[in-house]
């Protein structure tokens, strides 16, 4: 809800512009270009739960303050771009602790099934929410709507506190520098040739990917001439790509083979994309649904697999600096690409940004390709230190 709802009110109650817009993107990821590989320390030091949960209510907290503001008539562009980039403080906290915290809950054995799981309903959210978000924004306006987001982020951590496994004791700190762990993980990510592959696959596709996201509510807005509700729609049936993808990603690799699946997939889906800036008003915007549900299948099923293949080869004591390095690494070209995205827009127009976008992101399989991945079909034997 709330990927459609605030980047909704900076398009339409704050009149954004594209560079804005792509500034309000890049902020929402910036952390883990800034913070990343420092968070995996951290989360290699002490329990992972405490920082999820802390992750989640600092969030709720944070997000409160939109509505707040909009109510009082205070609301600005620069606060929803501070508020977004605070956020994903938080969240580089939470998704390296939740990668890492996953095989002490259910075991090396099951990471495929226990990825699965939780991308079947990352995927469900992804089908509910933006319809949701879109409806509200339509009717009861996009700031008051932002509360539901706040809400999720304060049940999430709810939620966390009811899990009753007891987690694993770490090995205490022995005093060896930040910088010298960080190494380590780095050295780990770039050393291990097909986890090199994944990861520079990964980040390519990341940076392309929010290029089109930084443009894509003013490309339903403006060049679509789409409403709130029917921009929710739009990307709720483009989430059932997502959700088809996570439903069917073990069944997937099961029959192509886990390791083949890392390449294949996003070497058929990839291209697809390039359909969506060739949707216009009316009845062709069927082909922006249709290549963004693609796009999400694809990334769905890739990332159940590729993670998956991650989790099981690194030994536990090396998770969080791996996570955090992979996510400092993927996750940072996003910044890169929300700023990009912006200037591009303002510079050449929105559809041909996406189509920059587009043409980038059919191209991000080749490193897949050139890797040892082409001749596996299973994970390597798992390692344990």
């Amino acid at each position: 809800m709330g990927q459609t709802v605030l980047p909704l009110l900076a398009a339409t109650t704050l009149k954004a512009s594209p560079f804005q817009m792509g500034v309000l993107t890049a902020a929402g990821t910036a952390a883990f270009l800034l913070i990343g590989l420092p968070t995996g320390v951290l989360v290699d030091r002490i329990r992972r739960r405490p920082v999820m949960l802390t992750a989640d209510f600092a969030r709720a907290a944070l997000l409160f303050t939109v509505p707040l503001a909009a109510w009082v008539g205070v609301l600005t562009l620069a606060q929803l771009i501070t508020v977004a980039f605070l956020v994903s403080v938080a969240t580089v906290l939470f998704d390296v602790a939740y990668q890492s915290y996953l095989p002490s809950l259910v075991g090396r054995v099951q990471l495929m099934e226990g990825n699965t799981r939780l991308q079947s309903s990352l995927s469900a959210a992804e089908v509910m929410g933006p319809g949701v978000g879109g409806g509200l924004a339509q009717l009861i306006g996009a700031a008051t709507s932002a509360l539901t987001t706040a809400v999720s982020y304060l049940a999430s951590g709810l939620l966390l506190l009811r899990i009753r496994t007891p987690e694993p004791r770490l090995v205490g700190h022995d005093g060896t520098r930040v910088r010298t762990q960080t190494k380590e993980g780095l050295a780990f990510v770039l050393g291990e040739k097909s986890l090199r592959a994944i990861t520079i696959s990964t980040a390519l596709s990341n940076w392309a990917i929010t290029i089109l996201l930084s443009m894509q509510m003013l490309f339903l807005t403006r060049d679509l001439g789409l409403a709130p509700g029917a921009v929710g729609a739009v990307l709720a049936l483009s989430g059932a790509g997502g959700l088809l993808g996570a439903l069917t990603a073990g069944r997937c690799a099961q029959w192509i083979g886990p390791a083949r699946a890392i390449w294949l997939i996003p070497l058929v889906v990839s291209p697809v994309a390039l359909v969506v800036p060739i949707a216009e008003p009316g009845r062709l915007t069927v082909l922006c649904v249709l290549g963004l549900a693609l796009r999400a299948y694809g990334t769905t099923v890739f990332n159940v697999v590729n993670v998956s293949y991650r989790q099981a080869i690194c030994p536990d004591r090396l998770l969080g600096r791996v996570n955090a390095t992979v996510r400092f690494i993927t996750w940072g070209a996003m910044p890169v690409g929300g700023l990009l995205g912006g200037v591009l827009g303002g510079w050449i127009g929105v559809r041909a940004t996406l189509w920059v976008s587009c043409s980038a992101l059919a191209l991000t399989p080749l490193p897949l390709l050139l890797s040892p991945l082409r001749s596996l079909r299973e994970f390597p034997a798992i390692q344990e230190e």
